[in-house]
């Protein structure tokens, strides 16, 4: 059995909570296993690579701090503006942030039109690299520079096969590249980025892993040659070659990797989404604990009252049936093991109904478990992130704003 659903692990923690300030829905993350995680992570990047933590993934601006000190990076990934606006006001002179998608113009010139002061240090012109995706978005984020009469940093979004946008072939790439070119008093060139979680998600029948792998790697090189050979005054070795991702990211430990910039964020606490072959040396730190409510006996479900008896002999966990406090989250049960929505009664934020095994000793008041499907989404959710080490709270963090 994994230590993470182990009894001692859980009745711990569940302890810890039943004496907690209030009993409600939390996010838990275990700060133990997280820095397992990150020793792991930081195996995997190459010594000529270096780790850009991805944000929305961490959202929390305790957490990425945690992160930068323990991974060592100041490299930033950021996908909300929201976000982007709260770190710039944390963010010292050190910093990196690659946009992780396009922004529509009027959200940039938002942003620029509504900075604070005073800042750490932090220089919102040089330290950010806008993420293009056509060179209709190129021009207009050359008006946006030429009207503020300053210069923007820009990032080329690439299709190495994930086909979700971005530059498909070399001749349009071309168009930005000399775009660029041709306004150096307003367009700084940073690199390019393409994103290729699809290596590891295709069926085997469509294309291998090594396959789609080779593809992606391929094109990408290509490109690389492309600015080198054709727009040599853009090349340097400071621009950022991006890519990977927590799926792929293991992917890229090779030279023969394009990539000398690597993102990852949600393998370091593990969401069940990516309980894939390419992570199975992360471990799972992230929960979500729920108290227990009510507690009865058997399972009564509306308008088949009188199936209960049936019921209990068909399946044992019908023996028992609990009300936890919300439960319609993107999440899976996950301790007491065998602990389990009720479909037939239904989902709930409110007040949903679980079934257990006998043999789960589970009272009103203890906690229950589960583990989200993602963290970027489901992370916002519950307020303050509770932190735990050695089974204890140990602190309380809090998330971003809204998107």
């Amino acid at each position: 059995m994994d230590i993470n659903q182990s009894n001692q692990y859980f009745d711990q923690l569940n302890n810890c909570l039943k004496n907690y300030k209030s009993a409600i829905p939390y996010l838990i993350i275990d700060l133990d296993l997280l820095d397992e995680n990150i020793k792991t992570l930081k195996a995997q990047i190459r010594p000529k690579a270096e780790y850009r933590i991805v944000v929305k993934s961490l959202p929390s601006l305790p957490l990425v701090d945690y992160v930068m000190h323990q991974a060592q990076s100041t490299n930033l990934m950021v996908f909300h503006l929201s976000f982007l606006t709260e770190l710039i006001m944390h963010c010292k002179s050190d910093v990196d942030i690659l946009m992780g998608k396009p922004m529509p113009i009027q959200s940039a010139r938002y942003f620029y039109n509504h900075l604070q002061n005073p800042m750490q240090g932090f220089n919102p012109l040089t330290q950010i690299q806008w993420l293009i995706d056509t060179t209709t978005r190129l021009d207009q984020y050359l008006a946006l520079a030429k009207g503020f009469g300053e210069k923007l940093r820009v990032n080329l979004e690439i299709d190495v096969g994930l086909h979700r946008g971005g530059f498909v072939d070399l001749q349009d790439l071309g168009k930005a590249l000399g775009l660029i070119r041709d306004n150096k008093d307003y367009l700084i060139f940073s690199g390019f980025m393409g994103y290729d979680p699809h290596v590891v998600k295709l069926p085997p029948i469509v294309r291998s892993k090594e396959k789609a792998l080779e593809m992606a790697n391929n094109f990408y090189h290509e490109c690389i040659d492309h600015l080198k050979v054709k727009f040599p005054s853009l090349y340097h070795s400071d621009l950022t070659f991006n890519g990977a991702g927590s799926p792929t990211i293991e992917l890229h430990n090779s030279d023969h990797s394009p990539l000398n910039d690597l993102s990852a964020g949600s393998c370091l606490v593990k969401p069940t989404t990516f309980d894939i072959d390419t992570l199975t040396s992360y471990r799972p730190a992230s929960f979500i604990a729920t108290p227990v409510l009510k507690k009865l006996k058997d399972t009564l479900i509306p308008g088949i009252e009188k199936l209960k008896p049936i019921m209990s002999r068909l399946n044992a966990t019908n023996k028992q049936s609990f009300f936890i406090y919300g439960g319609f989250w993107k999440a899976d049960y996950w301790y007491p093991i065998g602990l389990k929505k009720n479909k037939l009664y239904g989902s709930s934020t409110n007040q949903t109904m679980v079934n257990a095994p006998p043999s789960a000793e589970i009272e009103v008041d203890d906690f229950v478990f589960l583990r989200p499907h993602q963290s970027e989404f489901v992370f916002l959710q519950f307020g303050n992130i509770l932190v735990s080490r050695g089974h204890t709270v140990v602190d309380e963090w809090k998330v971003f704003g809204g998107c």
